[in-house]
């Protein structure tokens, strides 16, 4: 049975083709090569991949994908659809379904919503409650450098508390755009924001959500 990661996985493999190298991403600094570069580093790279949040590996995952960026773009592509070594944890179902469902969904937006005239994908239910789900196990740690209170609350009224803190703002939408308001895309986000309107306007131009 195919996975949510696995077809988010593909989804992506086919928007970065379609794209092109060169393409914009919501990821600052970011073309779509880098993209399709980190991708592949992060699940086939674990000696390097660590820099993505201990810092004092940074300067190495900075070299390794640097090399990664330099491969033949199709080779990036190839190596992102037919996903990780057998050696990589990413290789264990359970382990890529709770780890890449995320990473591909976030991933594959910063890819259509770097585009012009995007619009919202129409997710089914089930996997807005897979999102809802993997969003409540990870809220905190996305929302740990928030300058304000963070909750972040379904249109059923389900809440998370991604921050605790004064002033409290409050986003309200699907599980998919609170991901996406969460992993730091604010600007794209489909959600409502409600709270002080300094307190809205910091932690809409914050830099510090996500991981």
């Amino acid at each position: 049975m195919s996975t949510f990661a696995k077809r988010e996985r593909l989804l992506l493999a086919d928007l970065l083709e379609t794209a092109g190298p060169d393409a914009p991403t919501l990821c600052e600094g970011w073309r779509t090569r880098d993209l399709a570069a980190h991708v592949v580093v992060r699940e086939r790279r674990p000696d390097a991949a660590g820099g993505i949040l201990i810092k004092q590996l940074a300067s190495r995952l900075d070299r390794v994908q640097a090399e990664f960026v330099e491969k033949p773009y199709e080779e990036l592509l190839q190596l992102i659809r037919t996903g990780p070594p057998r050696f990589s944890p990413f290789s264990l179902k359970q382990v890529d379904e709770m780890s890449n469902t995320v990473e591909f969904y976030v991933h594959t937006e910063d890819v259509r919503r770097a585009q012009p005239a995007w619009v919202p994908r129409d997710l089914d239910g089930v996997f807005q409650d897979a999102l809802w789900s993997r969003l409540e196990r990870s809220a905190r740690l996305m929302g740990r450098g928030a300058p304000t209170g963070l909750v972040l609350r379904r249109p059923d009224g389900q809440t998370v508390v991604a921050h605790r803190g004064t002033p409290v703002v409050t986003a309200t939408g699907a599980p998919s755009e609170l991901l996406m308001y969460a992993s730091g895309r604010q600007p794209v986000a489909y959600v409502t924001v409600e709270g002080d309107q300094e307190a809205v306007t910091k932690l809409q131009e914050s830099k510090q959500l996500g991981l």
